[in-house]
């Protein structure tokens, strides 16, 4: 993304991080070699050395990797990841590829692990780093990542989250923003003025309410309400009202959401819901749910990763790119800040494979990295939707900087095509990103998520009250019980 204020200090941060690592032990094992070959070796990553002192190279090993792969109606990232595939098996053709669309789960990690289920490298999201290491659910890849020629021009911003006490434990795939959607057609259509992108709660309530049509089963916004994506939605908003998720002082993490910020976000969500009428009849929607309802033009406005939604309306939906806005999320007042959710997608290392699935592993998940045969299919996943008649959505926030060479090479490939889409570049001058809380973020998630049905069910409740409960809950049964290192 071209320009972030967020958080200078994780560019700091990531740098004394990787400082730290250590990448000595695979050289170490070499040393019995001859002193150029060990060393070519242990940079390269992946010779073994036999018992007659041969080197055997990890691409001559029969592997098997079972990935992560998209699910059944994510056709055109489904064509990506398959032109992936045969690109990497060409290079190891001894490399077996089984794919695996399980999606990570809280409640599912941990028997998929036990049972030896997980996939060989699985997506999380940036919350996830202190519970997977803690679980041991995670491998560590330090000097993998150490051996990397690319380490060091990676997006630190969002890479960080997975870096912890100078160890490396994912890759980033690309981050986000939190943002809303708008479409803008629909607004048109019902005569509605499209608000400026520097907006406010206030420009978000009265355009939804101007554009729900309750008769034709229309919308004004679709917030998720039900599983953890519903507080995930509205924490958007705690952090726009100025309030946090949790406090961590002398070692104690302490639940500070019910707070002032917190009672005036949940009042918002009462607005939308008991005054402007704004939301689905049928609230209770998921993030597939919500996603879909846009994609089918029966909302004006859903809250998510711009790239997800627009992809999906698009490409999936069949609508136009001038029909479709992202939004950075509404400021709380005038000249407020648009706090959204800094978060992002990350792959990483199922520990119980062995050293060389670990390591083709990653081969994988970073072939396509810094590489012109990466640009080159770049340019022909553009071509090749042109050719469908489909779209190339962007990702505004990638693992690699937008201001980077290699950044400049993607926007010049994107820019000969007239099938990229293309954000208003105001959205970049606004996005104010917003780190998740690193501990039990999916369990408050899930907390808050119940305070919201309750809030979009039941007309009269007591913000404070519900907050106040949700926090007890959520210190007692989580926070207290965590051990910092």
């Amino acid at each position: 993304m071209r320009k972030f204020s967020a958080v200078m200090m994780c560019i700091l941060l990531f740098g004394s991080l990787l400082a730290a690592c250590g990448g000595k032990e695979k050289a170490a094992d070499n040393t019995k070699n001859e002193g150029n070959k060990a060393t070519n070796n242990a940079s390269a990553g992946g010779n073994t050395s036999t018992d007659e002192g041969k080197v055997e190279d990890i691409a001559d090993k029969k592997i098997t990797l079972k990935i992560h792969y998209p699910l059944p109606d994510e056709t055109t990232l489904k064509a990506t990841e398959d032109d992936k595939i045969a690109r990497f098996q060409k290079k190891y053709p001894n490399v077996t590829i089984v794919k695996d669309d399980w999606r990570y789960s809280v409640d599912e990690i941990g028997v998929k692990m036990a049972s030896n289920e997980a996939p060989t490298f699985y997506n999380t999201w940036a919350t996830e780093a202190s519970l997977l290491i803690s679980r041991g659910w995670v491998a560590d890849i330090t000097d993998l990542w150490n051996n990397w020629e690319y380490k060091d021009e990676i997006n630190p911003v969002i890479q960080q989250q997975f870096i912890v006490d100078g160890k490396v434990y994912g890759v980033t795939q690309n981050g986000y923003i939190t943002s809303t959607v708008v479409n803008k057609k629909l607004l048109a259509d019902k005569g509605v003025e499209a608000p400026s992108l520097d907006w406010t709660w206030d420009d978000m309530l009265n355009t939804a309410k101007a554009a729900a049509d309750a008769k034709k089963g229309i919308s004004g916004i679709a917030p998720m309400g039900k599983g953890n994506e519903s507080g995930w939605n509205w924490t958007n908003f705690l952090f726009e009202a100025g309030g946090e998720i949790q406090s961590n002082e002398d070692g104690k993490v302490t639940a500070v959401f019910n707070s002032d910020a917190g009672v005036k976000a949940l009042d918002f969500y009462k607005k939308l819901r008991w005054e402007a009428n704004a939301i689905p009849q049928d609230w209770a929607l998921g993030w597939t749910d919500a996603v879909g309802s846009f994609q089918q033009g029966r909302t004006a406005m859903v809250i998510a990763g711009a790239f997800d939604v627009i992809n999906a309306a698009l490409n999936e939906g069949g609508m136009k790119p001038e029909d479709v806005v992202a939004y950075p999320m509404p400021a709380a007042e005038k000249g407020g800040k648009h706090y959204g959710i800094l978060g992002g997608n990350y792959l990483v290392i199922n520990p119980n494979a062995t050293k060389d699935e670990q390591e083709m592993a990653f081969r994988y998940i970073t072939f396509d990295y810094f590489s012109d045969d990466a640009l080159k299919a770049v340019e022909d996943t553009i071509a090749a939707r042109k050719a469908d008649n489909k779209y190339y959505i962007p990702n505004p926030m990638e693992y690699f900087s937008w201001d980077s060479e290699y950044g400049k090479k993607v926007e010049a490939i994107q820019a000969k095509y007239d099938n990229v889409y293309k954000y208003d570049p105001q959205l970049f001058t606004l996005l104010e990103g917003k780190i998740e809380a690193q501990y039990n973020t999916q369990d408050y998630y899930a907390t808050m998520s119940n305070v919201v049905q309750e809030s979009f069910s039941k007309k009269g409740t007591d913000s404070k009250s519900q907050l106040d409960v949700a926090a007890k809950y959520v210190q007692e049964t989580y926070f207290d019980k965590v051990t910092q290192k």
